[in-house]
């Protein structure tokens, strides 16, 4: 059995291109360039686990013609990653339930406040209300989700903890500047990382590009893609200052890995 991954977006939370910028990412005519904001899509044994509701999910639902998800996994409460919750209202209409998301306490708390609407009596519904369930996870306890084994995966984003999540020998961790030791011991064996590179100059609460090619080397996965890349890092031109067993992700990549651990 294989699980698969799906790029939705690459990006920051930004994009790629970036509103008013001229550099020459930002005017490339290389598909892989041009970058939505981050998420990722999981599938295996015919169910399909989105992590992040992106600021451009309802163009990555439709642009990748995905018309069924199971659950969401959050990594944090940022909105570049939970800015699309309310499209998921389509989906409460089409599969006739709520959905259910899941992440740490605080960022289930987070989007709760975020999208109070939501979540209280509504005096208008309007065209209609996002119905969801929430269970809060911890970090490096697994828990089942359709069937399918998630481990999170605990990280930091600058002081901020976040989680990243492993699915079989599969891992995909977002905006962190840190993997702690323990999380490391949990990415042991991987035949497929997708790591946060931001730039390559050094930032507060990202990895920069060769900070997460060194990072990609302690931890061993078999392939490395790189992933929440900004504007200042182009495709072609800086794949060749990368290792033969790492590249950059990019929107609509498509990479598939055995469901089963090692």
């Amino acid at each position: 059995m294989k699980v698969t991954l799906q790029t939705l977006g690459s990006g920051t939370s930004q994009g790629v291109p970036a509103i008013g910028c001229h550099c020459d990412t930002c005017r490339s005519e290389d598909p892989r360039d041009q970058r939505l904001r981050p998420s990722v899509l999981i599938s295996a044994n015919d169910s399909n686990i989105l992590i992040d509701t992106s600021s451009d999910f309802r163009s990555q639902m439709l642009r990748f013609g995905i018309t069924h998800i199971d659950a969401v996994l959050y990594t944090h409460h940022h909105f570049d990653h939970i800015g699309g919750f309310d499209d998921l209202r389509q989906y409460n209409f089409l599969q006739k339930t709520a959905m259910k998301l899941y992440g740490m306490e605080e960022t289930l708390e987070e989007i709760r406040v975020t999208f109070r609407y939501a979540f209280g009596a509504a005096k208008q519904t309007g065209g209609g209300l996002p119905s969801a369930q929430l269970h809060p996870v911890r970090g490096e306890q697994a828990f089942d989700v359709a069937g399918i084994s998630v481990m999170p995966v605990p990280v930091l984003h600058g002081v901020l903890p976040i989680l990243g999540y492993r699915i079989g020998n599969l891992a995909y961790i977002t905006d962190t500047n840190e993997v702690p030791a323990s999380s490391m011991q949990l990415l042991e064996g991987l035949d497929i990382l997708v790591l946060d590179a931001l730039r390559h100059h050094a930032h507060p609460t990202h990895f920069s590009l060769n900070e997460a090619i060194d990072t990609a080397r302690k931890i061993g996965a078999k392939k490395t893609y790189f992933t929440h890349i900004a504007h200042n890092i182009m495709h072609q031109r800086d794949s060749v200052l990368l290792p033969p067993d790492m590249e950059f992700s990019y929107d609509g990549m498509l990479v598939t890995s055995p469901l089963e651990t090692a």
